[in-house]
């Protein structure tokens, strides 16, 4: 068992959030029709907006507002089509919440509108690697900054944590070159992107091995196609169980942020596992990453 050291998340607006005690959930607002798993189902401001105050009462930190789809196959959407579908979204939450707000997005010019709308964190899958420009635009704008590893469109390493320590290397050398503070930076390793069953099984078993960055671990499994198959549960929406157990499964293993579509389900399996940090806690018996 891994006891996440205890830190302050820097992120925008003067904000910060404490990592280590307890794990934070980050809660998907997909305003989008082809989302893998609730495509269409928040695609106007009300409904989007509706259902992020409804995460933030189930317990969500963060809300991570995304215009485009990341599943294999999702057609392009133009900067001018996802900043019309986002903006809107992250000015809502921000003037009627306290929360935390992420935008899931690859473009810098978007990342640059959404801050300026009242987010505080910039959510890139692409890991500053397609648009390092993004990169410049968390520093100027002080955001909190996930860095998600992708397998995609390049040539993997065969082993999984060596395929995951030489693209982190690579992000942080643009980050840093960009002068984004490392306070302000997590890691996410990218669970489902461009990884089979056995990557993301292997990922999961040796997910302690990422602590050597020194930074916090943002985990993503939320209702993924390898829980589907390590589960036989065929459609998307009947994985929230087992996305809750690799919750509680990462959360020992030293993550600090989850990143889901089901808040309760996942808020329980993390009471249980902060629980159990505590306790070990106590006695002085940890591990620490």
């Amino acid at each position: 068992m891994i006891s996440p050291r205890n830190t302050l998340w820097q992120v925008g607006g003067g904000r910060s959030l404490e990592l280590g005690l307890r794990g934070h959930i980050m809660a998907i607002v997909n305003v989008t029709p082809d989302s893998f798993s609730d495509g269409g189902l928040y695609t106007n401001v009300e409904a989007a907006v509706a259902h992020g105050l409804e995460c933030l009462e189930q317990g969500a930190a963060i809300l991570d507002i995304g215009g485009e789809s990341t599943r294999p196959g999702a057609a392009d959407v133009s900067a001018a089509e996802e900043q019309d579908r986002v903006l809107p979204v992250i000015e809502r939450l921000a003037g009627e919440s306290d929360a935390l707000i992420s935008i899931d997005t690859y473009r810098a010019e978007t990342a640059r509108l959404a801050m300026a709308a009242g987010a505080h964190i910039i959510n890139d899958v692409h890991g500053l690697q397609r648009e390092p420009e993004l990169a410049r635009v968390a520093a100027e704008t002080g955001a909190g900054l996930c860095i998600m590893h992708t397998g995609r469109g390049r040539e993997k390493l065969d082993d999984v944590i060596a395929d995951q320590e030489l693209f982190f290397e690579q992000s942080l050398k643009i980050a840093e070159a960009a002068g984004v503070e490392r306070a302000r930076i997590v890691l996410d390793p990218g669970f489902g992107f461009a990884k089979d069953v056995g990557e993301n099984v292997r990922l999961m078993t040796r997910l302690d091995e990422l602590h050597r960055f020194g930074l916090p671990l943002l985990v993503g499994t939320s209702r993924k196609r390898f829980v589907g198959s390590l589960t036989g549960r065929g459609q998307a929406e009947e994985r929230d169980i087992a996305t809750a157990a690799t919750s509680a499964i990462l959360r020992l293993a030293g993550a600090a942020i989850f990143r889901v579509h089901n808040v309760a389900a996942s808020r329980d399996a993390l009471a249980i596992a902060d629980a159990m940090i505590a306790a070990e806690r106590e006695t002085g018996t940890e591990g620490t990453a």
